[in-house]
């Protein structure tokens, strides 16, 4: 039965949002027993079947249930197509929804964070919290792995001979195997980490809130949709809430923690007069503190898929339909093994384009499936496999904003994919060298031929064109709330929104630059430092 709130119920801290941060936040702020905590999530329950099964995610991503279903505005760059932007809804956020690859990035990544502005969230500061969040399912005493956090890690459980080629492939082509990305260095080509354990999906809920969902200090609110925040001055005391549709009220707090994401963090602090002056009258919204950078510095990862026709019947295209599917259902049922544990990748490349790079910029995600529509998620039903093409660290900046006062209305969400030239030749080379290891010999007893781009796309603009025309994001949105400490920033390396007493940002949206690789694990590495930050200042 749902909970619901006295009027002008009170708490210690209120959490916005119960996604991947939400859930690490509220298990971290209610575990002393002493702070009352309020967590807030739009969506319901985490109750589907499918959330536990891995490839669970091919029915999840499509579900409005589970899955926001914003879209990017249409633009010249992409063909003006119009492109999906997954954003998980539920307790768990998109770790019930996403392909579970569990990626750190590189350290230079979070030095680049330090060096912009975010003093305190270098490579050395942030080790601690990866390693205190994971727990690493391979023996040893790795001292940058953890072995005893809540967030099972381990490598996909199905290791196939498809995958093995591929990887020998890389190797045969000049890369080197890296048997753990998330280690010493991330160069290199292997089997993708996941997290799952005995071949289920653990999510931020699963994993954090679950366990702390029987404290009595912890309240956990679903379809509890925050309307507003409550301003005193420059101060924010709480938020207003609707629940299950009810007439919106006010609920109280020291301070409020918004975690609703990259792209519903900037629409909620634009809706309370907190962004850029002349944005916020065009809405006719009342500017009540003025932050320019709210909603800008939107960056993804963009990403396209390259096909090729495979000899062998060994695919999901043809696991995954019956009457092979039901043989499949009972090995999982039995076993926990089988195509249903896959996720969106099985082996990777964390490689660098051309030569002369200082480190790996491009990633790739091999899959032994190939899709005949890559935004349904239709395979082709003969035997395919797939190389996913992604620049690591995108140039290109977007933005996210409202465009109504109205809050059930999608802000406008406008990627400026492939707008600088450092992106465009980035995933032109990225292309290139995928289908150079393709083309290596170790291929040669499952590969047929390209199906996508195909033998006739040669030239650069052939590339571009293609890329254009067929890529997607892998739905990694950050940055639209930056760190930093200059006039654009959102909020301070205390994560604390500038200028506003008792608000603080910690979600993805903080994200100054993007990391090399999967979003999810950084995140997750935020939040729980992020905790801390505020339990430390309550002292």
């Amino acid at each position: 039965m749902a909970q619901h709130l006295p009027p002008d119920a009170r708490f210690d801290y209120i959490i916005v949002g119960g996604g991947t941060a939400g859930c690490i936040l509220a298990e971290a702020l209610s575990r002393s027993g002493r702070d009352k905590v309020l967590l807030c999530e739009a969506g319901g329950e985490a109750r589907s079947p499918w959330i536990r099964i891995p490839a669970g995610f091919y029915k999840l991503l499509v579900n409005r249930r589970y899955n926001w279903g914003f879209w990017s505005k249409e633009e010249q760059a992409t063909d003006f197509r119009r492109i999906a932007i997954p954003r998980g809804k539920g307790l768990g956020g998109s770790t019930l929804i996403n392909g579970m690859i569990y990626v750190r990035g590189q350290p230079q990544d979070y030095d680049q964070w330090a060096s912009s502005g975010a003093t305190g969230w270098g490579w050395d500061d942030v080790l601690p919290w990866f390693r205190a969040i994971e727990s690493w399912g391979k023996a040893g005493n790795d001292p940058m792995r953890g072995y005893n956090g809540p967030l099972p890690v381990n490598e996909v459980i199905e290791q196939n001979a498809i995958g093995q080629a591929w990887i020998d492939a890389a190797i045969a082509q000049g890369q080197r195997f890296n048997p753990d990305y998330n280690a010493a260095s991330q160069e290199g080509v292997g089997w993708y980490q996941v997290n799952q354990r005995n071949g289920e999906r653990y999510s931020a809920d699963r994993s954090w809130l679950e366990p702390a969902r029987k404290r009595p200090n912890l309240t956990v609110l679903t379809d509890a949709r925050v309307t507003g925040l409550v301003l005193e001055g420059l101060a924010a005391k709480g938020i207003t809430l609707s629940q299950s549709g009810a007439p919106a009220t006010r609920v109280h707090a020291r301070e409020v923690v918004l975690a609703a994401g990259a792209v519903q963090t900037p629409q909620l602090l634009e809706l309370a007069g907190i962004g850029d002056p002349a944005r916020l009258a065009a809405l006719g919204i009342e500017t009540r503190h003025a932050l320019p950078g709210v909603g800008e510095n939107y960056i993804d990862h963009f990403c396209t898929r390259m096909n090729w026709r495979v000899s062998q019947p060994v695919t999901l295209n043809e696991s995954t339909r019956f009457p092979r599917l039901f043989l499949e259902v009972m090995k999982y049922g039995l076993q926990r093994r089988g195509v249903l544990t896959y996720g969106t990748g099985l082996t990777h490349g964390f490689l660098r384009s051309r030569a002369g790079l200082d480190r790996p910029d491009v990633q790739y995600f091999f899959m032994h499936a190939s899709y005949a529509n890559a935004a349904e998620r239709k395979l082709h039903k003969f035997p395919g496999m797939t190389l996913g093409v992604t620049q690591l660290r995108p140039q290109s900046r977007g933005s996210i904003h409202a465009v109504s006062p109205d809050l059930t209305i999608q802000p406008e969400i406008v990627p400026n994919f492939l707008d600088h030239e450092e992106d465009r030749r980035a995933m032109v080379d990225g292309m290139k060298l995928a289908r150079e290891i393709i083309g290596q010999s170790p291929m040669d007893a499952w590969r047929v031929a390209e199906l996508s781009p195909g033998a006739e796309c040669v030239s650069d603009e052939d590339w571009l064109s293609f890329a254009r025309a067929n890529g997607q994001t892998i739905y990694h949105a950050i940055g639209t709330c930056r760190m930093g400490q200059d006039s654009m920033a959102v909020v301070d390396p205390k994560l604390r929104v500038h200028g506003i007493a008792g608000l603080r940002v910690i979600d993805a949206s903080i994200m100054p630059e993007m990391v090399s690789g999967n979003t999810q694990a950084a995140v997750m590495m935020l939040a729980a430092k992020g905790a801390d930050i505020i339990l430390n200042e309550g002292r």
